[in-house]
């Protein structure tokens, strides 16, 4: 049986006086692109989706690209500018999350990316989670869906966009994470990621992991959208996030290929009853439990032992 902590999603932070004033659950965070083409209109699609969230959330938009002033005051959201950025121009993602758990004014936090719309079922998801663990990290997959136009965000808006992803929609591989929700101060400081490029969600993850944090795969109880854009944003690249310099120095920051987490290196899965331990016995939980749980072992002893348990993986299963 799932018991709330008085600290949980509902709950606030010591100066809890914003939460008394209505602004809801959760404080959802972002970093936009200039709000620019087919680019600001899906921005203000999810944005939008935010506000549509009940209980209200609050929701900080970070940065200052063209329209990020005025899309904040248009959806009543709280706009932070002063964000650090590397030589490129690049967001750090380091600095958006200080500045968002800094001015948040809830215990609970989401980064998500600022083309990814929220559906109603994402409040509840967060809920349940918040209930049984003090410390956590959700994350999951997303859908895949092509929209081009501005979203009537109407009362039926939301039914009919599942519709539309029932029909047309893709489930995005498990790889890319685009949202991450957790209690303020379980993560700790970032190091100088830039925003948008590859490899940072991922040691999002791992770092979770190797702070014994559980994480929280929710895929199979949202509908998260990401609406399908081009990435002519990317300095340095042909249109890809995984190309230029920038990707060669978030990679060089996560230091090592098998820091490289996905929600498949959850310790935990989200379903209609509750959260469920990944702690099965089949043959693919063990070889997901030797991969993640040996990734993140430190003390030098215990890598001895990881190194036999990956000969012995290798032998009874052979990969």
């Amino acid at each position: 049986m799932l018991r709330r902590h008085a600290t949980g999603f509902t709950g606030s932070v010591a100066s809890s006086s914003d939460d008394r004033d209505g602004c809801g659950v959760l404080t959802i965070f972002t970093v936009p692109k200039p709000f620019e083409g087919h680019v600001g209109i899906i921005q203000k699609n999810a944005i939008g989706s935010w506000k549509r969230l009940r209980p209200e959330c609050q929701v900080i938009l970070c940065g200052d690209e063209p329209g990020t002033k005025e899309v904040a005051a248009e959806l009543g959201a709280k706009w932070v500018p002063a964000v650090e950025r590397n030589e490129f121009g690049t967001p750090l993602v380091s600095s958006v999350f200080r500045l968002a758990e800094e001015r948040a004014a809830h215990r609970v936090l989401c980064y998500v990316n600022a083309d990814i719309v929220l559906l109603s079922d994402f409040i509840a998801a967060g809920r349940t989670v918040a209930a049984a663990k003090r410390r956590f990290l959700m994350v999951g997959q997303r859908w895949d869906l092509d929209i081009t136009e501005q979203l009537a965000l109407d009362d039926d808006w939301e039914a009919q966009l599942r519709e539309r992803v029932k029909l047309a929609g893709t489930l995005h591989p498990a790889w890319g994470s685009d949202y991450f929700v957790y209690p303020r101060g379980t993560i700790g400081p970032l190091p100088p990621f830039a925003v948008g490029r590859p490899g940072w969600d991922n040691w999002m993850i791992y770092r979770a992991r190797s702070r014994r944090i559980a994480v929280v795969d929710a895929s199979a109880c949202t509908v998260v959208i990401h609406q399908n854009h081009d990435y002519g944003h990317v300095r340095g690249g042909t249109g890809g996030t995984f190309e230029g310099p920038e990707a060669v120095l978030n990679l060089a920051l996560i230091g090592d290929a098998s820091r490289l987490f996905t929600p498949s290196d959850a310790t935990h899965r989200l379903t209609s009853a509750g959260l469920d331990p990944l702690r099965g016995w089949t043959i693919d939980d063990l070889k997901r439990r030797v991969r993640a749980e040996g990734r993140v072992l430190a003390p030098r002893p215990l890598r001895a032992v990881y190194r036999a348990l990956v000969r012995a993986k290798k032998v009874l299963w052979g990969s």
